[in-house]
């Protein structure tokens, strides 16, 4: 007879490629309120505490998994809504920022930044470039110049994000090695070949840079385990990663634990201890989800790292409060008489998991589950003492009762169900989502985009105000204010399908200002189309591409254009519409107002015409890529891995071009 861990093992081949799966996977405008008391936090949560205990737990983890079904369903019951909260966090408002005189990095909660490849202190332009980082004068323009080349000392370390303040930079990245590390020893100290198990980690490394020619290295934090996410708030770093367990070196005591290395406690890399991780009772995974915290106003103050035997898939944060969501799939029994896989689809949920924020300190205060999936971070809000989600549940191609829904929960200061509105758009999923205030913006798709206005207003009575249908989808939805949202997307075309049924399909790129004045009846007041098929960007995934500015009615974002050639006369139309042949790369300009609306500026590349001319149908990322666009003053900077492009602002005209090579 098989013991329950042989019975485990024998899942783990699939069970560990589903977990890796899901556990790869996780602003402007919400104002903070930051003389609000702190949370009390909870600390409930169990404690691993034994090797053998987490032998348990894990075996618990692969019934778990999605892969394999339960016995039985699971059902939503009112204990699994309970956590801890209290708190009077971000208030959500369309309000801009104010101008400064320079481009900060689009977030999504105003004074809760996050990393990004680029930023800028209004005088200096600071840039991750492949594996180094630069610092680059950027005023005047015209004598633009790299002043200093941060060399990462590491071999092993990619840096992938930065966050600046007045005297730090921090950079971030990815940090791996082909041989296994003990704790107490240094990363670098190689072991016998052939390596037994490789190392992963993510780096924060900190540098003093008050004195730009003579940048100074003041501290490092590494955690064992994938990046996640992070957030800065005034002086406090937060950092999240995911470890995921190999189960094969848990049974030879390998591994059992997450290294982490904070250099103010030492140069040795320290294990936790499994007395003082906790675990998520209500979704055990077989992962570590570590969050670190540190005060950088107290470089010398140690860092509060936290370690949970658990996953994130997504992260929201205020000024005060951390969210971590993390979607779970639940299969009903195969044996069951009255179900059947290839009938009844997963149950989904998503679970989220708070945690108070301190100065330098984070610690766990409750948690709470919903029902269906969610699809981003903006999926998430806190508003007072309210906890805002969206999700999506069931399948878009059923026709039964287990077609795709869409859901608006509503949870209170103790994460405990408050309100909710379910059933949004039967047979769609959400493609983007904004919560703003007491209301929040949503667009779902299938083949055509209903645009919706909630009202959050009554926290246990969420409404619909009004809704849009027109053609195309937003995969981004930004504020312009409090009645005017921008969004970004595809434009798309309806055609008659193989079997004769109506499929929608994706064409080029499109911006939208939605008027929300009349809430009940929304209106897209202008709109603008870039190419065909095949044209993206990546602002349609990563919301930091985008430069906006109301005060200088400036929209600025990074687009790849792909243009069908001797297009087809009206009414010659084609089951599949054709894809678009390679035309432009690089940063497209508008003016933005709501009088004119959308307004085509110009475009800047940093492709030679002789690329043009090389360039075949299609097109790839290369160091000429411009991926991001940020203002000082009066002129408009555009960044690539190769070069930066300096622009009058008002006239479109170059200034100077800085070779990064």
């Amino acid at each position: 007879m098989k013991s329950p861990w042989g019975k485990f093992k024998a899942l783990l081949p699939v069970v560990s490629l589903l977990v890796f799966l899901l556990t790869a996977g996780g602003v402007t405008l919400s104002l903070a309120t930051p003389n609000t008391p702190l949370p009390q936090p909870r600390p409930d949560l169990p404690l691993i505490g034994t090797y053998d205990n987490l032998l348990k737990l894990l075996e618990k983890s692969a019934g778990q998994a999605q892969m394999y079904p339960l016995r039985g369903t699971m059902k939503m019951s009112s204990s699994a809504l309970e956590a801890g909260s209290q708190q009077e966090a971000s208030k959500s408002a369309a309000v801009p920022s104010a101008d400064m005189g320079y481009s900060n990095t689009n977030v999504q909660v105003q004074g809760v930044d996050e990393a990004d490849l680029v930023k800028t202190d209004g005088t200096y332009i600071y840039q991750v470039n492949k594996e180094q980082v630069l610092i680059i004068k950027a005023v005047p323009a015209d004598q633009m110049e790299v002043v200093a080349a941060i060399q990462l000392e590491d071999a092993g370390f990619i840096p992938v994000e930065l966050y600046l303040d007045a005297e730090n930079l921090i950079v971030i990245g990815n940090y791996s090695q082909d041989f296994p590390v003990l704790p107490g020893q240094s990363r670098l100290k190689a072991q016998i070949y052939p390596p037994i198990r490789s190392f992963q980690s993510t780096q924060a490394i900190i540098y003093n840079i008050k004195d730009k020619s003579q940048v100074v290295k003041v501290r490092e934090l590494e955690l064992e385990g994938n990046y996640l996410s992070s957030r800065k708030v005034d002086s406090s770093f937060y950092l999240l990663t995911n470890k995921y367990l190999d189960y094969y070196y848990i049974q030879n005591k390998e591994g059992i634990t997450p290294l982490w290395r904070d250099t103010v406690q030492g140069n040795g890399l320290v294990a936790e201890k499994l007395e003082e991780i906790h675990y998520f009772p209500y979704c055990v995974s077989p992962n570590y989800l570590t969050i670190a915290a540190l005060d950088l106003g107290k470089p010398q103050a140690k860092a509060d790292i936290q370690t949970y035997l658990g996953s994130g898939n997504q992260v929201y944060a205020s000024s005060q409060s951390l969210y971590v969501a993390v979607n779970q799939y639940t299969y009903a029994d195969p044996a069951s008489p009255s179900t059947s896989i290839a009938y009844r689809p997963a149950d989904t949920s998503t679970n989220i998991y708070k945690f108070a924020l301190e100065p330098g300190k984070v610690q766990y205060y409750g948690s709470g589950v919903v029902p269906g999936a969610i699809l981003n971070q903006f999926s998430m809000d806190e508003n007072g003492d309210y906890f805002r989600i969206a999700t999506t549940s069931g399948e878009m191609w059923r026709s039964d009762q287990y077609i795709s829904r869409n859901n608006v929960y509503i949870l209170d200061q103790d994460l405990k169900l408050c309100g909710k509105l379910e059933n949004i758009a039967p047979g769609e999923r959400i493609y983007s989502t904004r919560f703003l205030g007491d209301r929040a913006y949503m667009v779902t798709f299938k083949q055509v985009d209903p645009f919706f206005v909630l009202d959050l207003k009554d926290p246990k009575n969420p409404t619909i105000l009004g809704k849009l249908k027109i053609p195309g989808y937003s995969d981004y939805l930004h504020p312009y204010d409090e009645n005017h949202i921008i969004g970004f997307g595809k434009d798309t075309v309806e055609t008659n399908g193989w079997n004769g049924q109506s499929q929608a399909f994706y064409q080029g790129m499109k911006i939208a200002i939605f008027d929300v004045t009349d809430v009940s009846k929304p209106v897209e007041m202008s709109r603008a189309l870039i190419g065909d098929r095949g044209t993206d960007s990546e602002l349609l995934r990563n919301h930091k591409a985008l430069l906006f500015s109301q005060q200088k009615n400036l929209l600025v974002f990074p687009v790849t254009v792909m243009e069908v050639q001797n297009k087809p006369a009206s009414g010659e139309g084609k089951y599949m519409p054709d894809y678009g042949s390679f035309a432009f790369q690089g940063a497209y300009i508008y003016r933005i107002d709501l009088t004119d609306g959308l307004q085509f500026r110009g475009r800047i590349s940093h492709l030679s015409p002789e690329d043009y001319t090389k360039a075949g149908d299609s097109w790839f990322d290369t160091d000429k890529n411009v991926e991001r666009a940020l203002y000082i003053g009066d002129t408009l900077y555009t960044l690539s891995p190769e070069m930066i492009k300096a622009h009058n602002l008002s006239g479109l005209w170059e200034i100077k071009t800085l070779s990064l090579k």
